[in-house]
């Protein structure tokens, strides 16, 4: 900045620093404005929800993990059914833990298998009138 020497040229430069100050005070309240609204609770699940479906792998990973547990699940419930036998649990558990990384870990190839079978199965009903 230039050095000021009159009166008149000080009025300007204390002007034109008071212009620039409530610019930059308005565009700050601006983006404290914005700050606020993406911090809201609802604003940051929005965000979490739109970066898993906008990221298929992500998303294909949540789901296998979800398949997993589900299956796992299931199959220590079809061992178990209700029976006190501790053996049977302690069984059951294992089976369960298996099955659960199992599919959480390959689950690309279990659906290829699911998807080819499905296909064999519709085809051959097509083919074969009753």
């Amino acid at each position: 900045m230039n050095p000021v020497t009159t009166t008149e040229a000080l009025k300007n430069a204390i002007h034109t620093l008071e212009v620039e100050h409530a610019a930059k005070g308005q565009q700050l309240r601006a983006q404290l404005l914005i700050t606020y609204e993406s911090f809201k609770p609802v604003n940051l699940i929005k965000g979490a929800l739109s970066e898993v479906t906008s990221s298929p792998s992500l998303g294909n990973s949540i789901l296998g993990t979800t398949i997993g547990l589900v299956s796992g699940y299931l199959s220590k419930m079809i061992i178990v059914a209700g029976s006190g036998n501790k053996m049977r649990r302690l069984l059951g558990l294992v089976l369960q833990f298996g099955v659960t990384n199992l599919i959480a870990q390959h689950g690309g190839t279990i659906k290829t298998i699911g998807q080819s079978a499905f296909h064999h199965v519709m085809h051959n009903k097509g083919t074969n009138p009753e």
